[in-house]
């Protein structure tokens, strides 16, 4: 059984946590889980199911996120890569596997850029290399429906610009992934409206993704319907990149995490072992059983 600790730490004054399962036994680096503003360090237990066995698991709330205080105003990438090196050099360790999704993928690859030999794999998916006019145009009208106290037209507009509402398309699980992302927004708002101003933050709040990274091998995965930023843009995202890779999900959009956990948990666990990605389940499309209804979809 591996040992659970929660560390409080601070950046530029800005405190933040972040919890860490110990595997003595591992077989790769210890693996840092970052992902949307809207989730927390307690959020990822199908990762931690699969990669515990081989490593110790990391996740966080970093500043703007859960538990950890909001971010100042202003671009904010610095410091939450600043607050990403502060945990490695707390764990004690030269180098981190880095597992980013969405927001957290923004970030995990300005980490990357930044100090390169501390991170010995980079795993990225709904990388959000590009944001549209329009998507740019919805997260605005968010913005304008809570500070007016419309917190619930707020929420729809978030999850429906997270998620592919194309009916034509199918996506597994997509009900619960809506509903799911909807609940998560009017749960931020009531009780840590900084995570959800950390979300809306998020479009002026990335990265330069040009200008490739060398030195660390990386994948880059992405919902086959992804609507926020698209396969084909991610695909050419990972051909930047020196040791860059590029898979597809199927049956899925943006929130892959929801949609076909298991599938991410086994490819990331596969990539940070240096396993074989090609024969991988996850990238055999979903079984098209009726959907589930209920939150366990989930566990």
């Amino acid at each position: 059984m591996s040992e659970e600790t929660i560390r409080s730490l601070s950046v530029n004054g800005v405190p933040y946590a972040y919890r860490v399962l110990r595997q003595p036994d591992g077989i790769t680096q210890p693996v840092l889980v970052l992902g949307g503003a809207l989730q927390g360090m307690f959020d990822w237990q199908q990762m931690e199911m699969r990669l515990r066995p081989v490593a110790s698991v990391i996740t966080a709330d970093l500043p703007g996120m859960g538990s950890a205080a909001a971010l100042p105003p202003g671009p904010g990438v610095d410091l939450l890569c600043a607050a990403v090196e502060r945990i490695i050099d707390d764990l004690d360790v030269p180098r981190i596997n880095l597992f980013g999704f969405s927001y957290g993928a923004g970030i995990a690859f300005g980490c990357a850029r930044r100090f390169p030999r501390r991170i010995a794999r980079l795993a990225l998916g709904g990388t959000p290399v590009h944001i549209g006019a329009a998507q740019t145009e919805r997260w605005r009208r968010a913005r304008e429906e809570l500070a007016r106290g419309a917190v619930d037209r707020c929420a729809s507009l978030i999850a429906d610009g997270l998620l592919c509402r194309d009916e034509q398309r199918f996506i597994t699980r997509r009900r619960l992934a809506h509903r799911y992302v909807q609940r998560a927004v009017l749960h931020a708002a009531r009780h840590a409206p900084h995570a959800v101003d950390s979300l809306l933050r998020a479009p002026a709040n990335r990265p330069d993704f040009s200008g490739g990274l060398a030195g660390v091998p990386t994948l880059v995965f992405s919902g086959a319907h992804d609507t926020v930023t698209s396969p084909a843009r991610q695909r050419r995202f990972a051909g930047t990149l020196s040791e860059g890779r590029f898979l597809t999900i199927p049956d899925t959009d943006h929130w892959v995490v929801l949609e076909r956990p298991q599938a991410v948990a086994d490819l990331t666990a596969r990539f940070f072992t240096d396993g074989p990605l090609s024969s991988a389940p996850g990238l055999a499309p979903a079984t098209r059983e009726a959907e589930p209804t209920d939150g366990t979809a989930y566990a």
